[in-house]
Parts: C-alpha cells; structure tokens; sequence
C-alpha cells in the first residue's frame, strides 16, 4: 500500500520510476530514493498520511486555474476552453494594442487566430494571458534564402585582439564576425555568455552560470560605448596597462587576475561616467527601465553575495540570513536603496556587455550573414546563483541536475546546476522560461539549446545525494516547444538542439517537426559499416567536426585526448596503449570513408583534416558549423569533461588576433573548401 501510494504521489509530482539506461536495460528508482527525491521537490512523504497530503495538495493545485497561468492556442487552430459554455463573448488585446471581440464556438472554443504573439484575453469577468504559437521555428531557408549554410563556433574567451587585457570580449567577437562573413560565412556560434558571480574570481564555467537572464559582464568592450578616449583614460588613471599586457601576452587566460583588472576598469569607468554621463545618461536609464524588475533584482543579488564574501560569509543564498533569502522581503528593499550607487553599477556593466553584443550581431547582418550570433543556453543555473535566488517559485533549489550512469560515466553525473519546476513553470505562466529565452535572443540570430532533451526530461538529483540516487523529472514538453517556436518567430532566429547522447524515444521527431536542428558530429556518425558517408547524414541536424567537450579532429587523430585522460586521472596508464591501437583503426576507417568519396588519398594529417572539414560541408545538413579549433588546425580541445582540473578548462586561447586568425593561408584554404562543399550541395 505505502509503495503504491508512493509512487502515485511521484507520479503526480512529474517523477518518472521507470526508465531505459543507455544499455537499453529497464530500470527502476528505489522507494528509499522516491521519498528522498520528493522531500527534495517540496513534497513530504516519510509516511502514509504525509504522502497523502502531498497527494491532494497537488491534485488540488493543478485542478485551480492560476491566476497567472498561461493559456497556449496553436496558430490557426480553435482552443477549446472548458470553463465557459458556447457563445461566451470575449476581448482579445494583442502585444501593439490592438482589440478584436467575438464569441467562443458553439463548442465553447476560442476561434483561430492568424497571427502568432501575446495576447490578453477577456471573457466575461476573468482576464486570462494567450500565447499563439506557430507551428515550427524559422528555418535556415525562412532566415537566409538558401536551403544550406555554413558558419563557424568560438570559444569567447579565447578570441584575441590587441589591448584585449587577457580575455576575449564582444568587439573581437564582432571583428570575427566581420572576417567570418568575407569568408562565406552566415553564423557564428558562441560559448554561452551567462552572467558569472562577479564577487568570486575562481567561477568562470560557462556552463554554471550565476543566471541564464544576464550577461558575464567580463565580456564588455567598453569601447564600443563610451569610446576610445575614455577607456584609455581609465586604464591610465587605475594604472592597469602593464597587468593588461602581461594578461594579454599569456598563453593560457589567468581568469582570476583578469577579473580582478577588468573590474578594477569597469568601475573606474563607472565613477568617471557618473562624473560626466554626457548624452549617454538617458541611453543609460532607458536600459534600467527596460531591465525592470529582473535587472534590479540580479544587480541586487550581486551586491549582497559580494558583500557576503567580503565578511567571509557564505555566498550561498540558501544560507544568508533569513531576511535576505528571497527579493521580496523588506530587508533586500531596503538593501537595495541603502547600496544603491552599488546596483547601479552592476546595470552599468550589463549595460556595456549588452551594447556589445547587439553591436557585433549587428556587424554580422551588416556584414551579410544570414543568421549572425547564434547564443548558447547553458542547461541551467548554479543552484546558489542570482537566477535560483529570484526566481525561486519556478526553479528547484534542492535538487541538481546531471546524468544517470552510463557507458563512460559508470557512477553517473552531477552537474550542480538548478532545474526549472515544472509545477512551478505552469502555475506561473512559464514566466521563467520565456524570459530566458527572450534574454539569449535579444542580441542573437539563433540559439543552441544545450542538452535539448532537458524540454522532455531531467535527471535530477537531491541536494548531496549520488547521482545514481536521481531519477527523471518530466516536463511539458509541447507547451515548451510552442513557446520556443513562438520566439523563433518574435526574434527571427534559429534554433539548434544538442542531442547528443541517451535521447528519449521519439524526441527527435517532434523537434525536426518544429524545425529544431539537432546535432551531428563527425566522429561519431559511425555505424555497423564504419563512418557514415556524407550524404547518408540526416538533413533535420546540423553537421560538425566536433564540439568544445571533444578532440580536435588534429587532436584525434594523433591521440591527443587519450594522452590527457592518462594525465588527468580519468584513465589507467596501463589501458593508453591498447587505446591508440583502437584509435589506428578508427583513423584507417575514417580515412577510408574519405578517399571513396574522393576527399583524400594518403597524405598527412592536415590533408586528412581538409577532408573531415569537405565531409562535413557535403551533408544535406541545413547548417554545417566548424569549430574555430578545427578551421586553424589546433590540437587541443577547450574542455575535457570528467573529474579534476589539471587540463586548462575553458582557459586555451586562439594563437592569433582575430584580424590575423583566418586570413593563415591554411585556415583560408580550410575555409574556402567549407564553402564550396556548402555550394555544391545546393545543386544536388
């Protein structure tokens, strides 16, 4: 009976007890482990009549209609509304103002709607909000005019140019945009430019981000703003040349000193902004007002933790003082007015950082692209960050999120980042989640999803428990993609899925129906036969050489990550000679599936690579995209995911100055046979 009661209430409670491993083996989760996992979610169930209460608690919640619930029509489709009987008069209020009346059908259905957007809908006494979703996300021919396209990914921080102090930032983004487009490209993916806890100089994963709403403001290229003269002026007066020369001058990025130098920058040019605005004051308060809420209550959260830390207190919010736990209580209200001057400088930096990447989409489009920037949404938010702290109805502060045991992960994974409710997410319109992906689109052509499958389901895990005590938490995957079709349509913009690994059945039909890409790499589209050629490829994902969590294809080629595994711990040293051996036997059949096709006979790695980059560019992929590590011919990969930190994650930068980077003879060369195995496809 208790075991039954059990998993009724985890069912209710969005919890899945039975799944599929990736050995294809049926699994279930342990009522010890169900019981921890719905105390984690919010809902106590150490005995029969807690479980109960639990149970009803959420029968009621979801039978009310919530007040800010969000009503969700599909284009051109009637919705059936079953609170009001037939003919019931009503008032539609779309986003410019524009009012039309009517009556529901005879069946009590709101009649179609042509144009997708928000609306406010009257009926009768009761106000209700309406999203009007399109049915699928714009294409890459809706976007570009031309059914296949190529573009190129970078790793932000990595991109150099001169008196850059260290880090890349959103004007070399812009350069490379520029010289990108002169080479054919229409894109250009980023590593996810989320806000960071700027308090704490050791954070810099991109994806464990303080907030998916705001932006890392280490990124700002001031001058893109406020001008040359000013910036030169502040670096003189905080005396910050000769550190930014010697940051600039690294090979590997020193994150904290370059946090702490731009910080030292960014303030200085904050007091001498306050001192003389000149005409950019009003620009200035016009993004405050827009930012609202949300923004003051982000630059609110990083005044509090930095203070926290000054102290030498936690920067957890789950341990702040009660009084400071959520951004409604009186004493964050009066905090905020009491550091005001603090906030605002926090607006200020988002300010700049935002500036500099609408300046550098718009150097794309100006430059030709079809798409420009496309953003990286990072899976979540770190539990104790500024995203979790002010959205804490619509998030899960005591569960993380991660990956159940696989093949290469025996005991799973844990990724300590924050999922969203799914409760919470309904009852309150899905507020959280359109923001979110009205944030990343605001300066962006398109938008990478990562670990897409998390629209469907998340492995989430209670706060300190091992991964492998998780289970799935499911999501409304329909009305989730509805939403993100509707602000394809609002932004114009691409979307992208990364699919790789356990995908649930059936989820890659429903994004290729909403023309959401998803994601194919090159080393591992191999089948029974060996490497998949070019045009068995699928045409609903984009196409790559590789991604920021594997080898370079230099780099596989010579073993590279084999040697760092070794290094890094993740693998006996024992086990790296029959390691290369496999991997000979991988590089004979890649170099096989290359010459029948014609793209290399013989000849030495980088003939190999040129042909790995025409393999790509040859597949009926709508979007073939180039790491920026794989268009120089680099051998070490951004990332290597796994336990410990001797490989410089996140921490390589590119060899040259944007301006001198694909203008290499061999990088140019790689470049134009991308571009003509793109054009040869659109004749095929």
């Amino acid at each position: 009976m208790s075991d039954r009661l059990l998993a009724e209430l985890a069912q209710a409670a969005d919890l899945s007890i039975d799944w599929i491993d990736a050995y294809g083996q049926p699994q279930s989760v342990t009522p010890e482990a169900q019981r921890n996992l719905l105390e984690a979610l919010g809902y106590p169930a150490q005995s029969p009549e807690q479980m109960r209460e639990s149970l009803n608690s959420l029968v009621q919640r979801q039978a009310l209609p919530e007040d800010a619930a969000l009503l969700l029509q599909d284009q051109g489709q009637p919705l059936a509304l079953s609170l009001y009987p037939a003919h019931s008069p009503y008032r539609l209020t779309d986003e410019q103002g524009n009012v039309s009346e009517g009556r529901l059908d005879a069946d009590g259905r709101l009649p179609a709607q042509a144009l997708p957007g928000y609306y406010q809908l009257d009926i009768r006494d009761t106000r209700h909000r309406l999203a009007v979703a399109p049915a699928a996300c714009m294409s890459v021919p809706e976007l570009c005019g031309k059914p296949r396209i190529w573009g190129l990914t970078a790793q932000l921080y990595g991109l150099r140019r001169a008196g850059d102090g260290g880090l890349g930032d959103t004007l070399a983004v812009a350069d490379l945009a520029r010289h990108a487009a002169n080479h054919g490209a229409d894109a250009i993916a980023l590593s996810p430019v989320h806000a960071q806890f700027s308090a704490d100089l050791q954070s810099y994963g991109p994806y464990s981000p303080s907030s998916r709403l705001f932006f890392n403001t280490l990124y700002a290229a001031p001058v893109t703003l406020l001008g040359e003269q000013r910036v030169r002026h502040a670096i003189e007066v905080a005396g910050l040349h000769s550190e930014m020369s010697r940051l600039e001058a690294l090979e590997l990025i020193d994150w904290p000193a370059v946090a702490a130098t731009r910080q030292r920058l960014l303030r200085q040019l904050y007091r001498d902004f306050c001192h003389d605005p000149g005409q950019l004051q009003a620009r200035f308060e016009a993004f405050c007002t827009a930012g609202g809420d949300a923004l003051q209550q982000h630059c609110c959260f990083e005044a509090i933790h930095a203070q926290r830390l000054r102290e030498g207190a936690s920067g957890d919010w789950r341990t702040w003082p009660q009084a400071l736990r959520s951004p409604n209580l009186g004493a964050v209200t009066r905090f905020a007015v009491e550091h005001g001057d603090e906030l605002r400088f926090h607006a200020f930096c988002q300010w700049l950082t935002a500036h500099g990447l609408e300046t550098a989409q718009a150097s794309a489009s100006g430059a030709g692209m079809g798409i420009g920037l496309i953003a990286d949404l990072a899976v979540g938010a770190d539990c104790a960050g500024s995203q979790a702290w002010s959205r804490q109805d619509e998030l899960l502060p005591h569960v993380t999120v991660g990956a159940p045991p696989d093949i290469i992960n025996r005991q799973g994974q844990n990724w300590g980042v924050a999922a969203f409710s799914p409760q919470g997410l309904r009852q309150h319109g899905f507020r959280a989640y359109i923001e979110m992906l009205q944030a990343n689109l605001a300066h962006a052509g398109g938008i990478r999803i990562d670990h897409v499958m998390g629209l469907q389901r998340l492995w989430v895990i209670p706060q300190g428990a091992e991964s492998q005590h998780g289970a799935y938490l499911r999501y409304p995957l329909d009305d989730l993609l509805r939403l993100l079709s509707l602000e394809s349509h609002r932004h114009r913009a691409l979307v992208i899925g990364e699919d790789l690994g356990t995908v649930p059945e059936g989820l890659r039909d429903k994004l290729a129906a909403r023309n959401i890409l998803g994601t194919r790499v090159l080393l591992f589209e191999q089948d029974d036969l060996g490497f998949v050629p070019a045009a068995r490829w699928p045409a609903d994902a984009l196409a790559t050489t590789t991604t920021h969590d594997l080898p370079t294809i230099k780099g596989w080629l010579a073993g590279r990550d084999l040697e760092w595994r070794v290094r890094a711990g993740q693998r006996d040293a024992e086990l790296l000679e029959g390691d290369h051996a496999e991997r000979a036997g991988e590089r004979v059949a890649l170099r096989q599936l290359l010459e029948r096709q014609g793209m290399v006979s013989g000849g030495d790695d980088d003939a190999c690579l040129q042909a790995c980059i025409e393999q790509v560019g040859r597949t009926p992929a709508p979007l073939a995209l180039l790491p920026l590590e794989d268009a120089c011919g680099l051998e070490q990969q951004p990332n290597l995911p796994g336990p410990g930190d001797i490989h410089p994650n996140w921490r390589r930068r590119y060899p040259l100055a944007v301006g001198e980077l694909l203008e290499q003879p061999a990088t140019s060369a790689r470049l134009a046979a991308l571009d003509g195995a793109r054009r040869e496809t659109e004749d095929d």
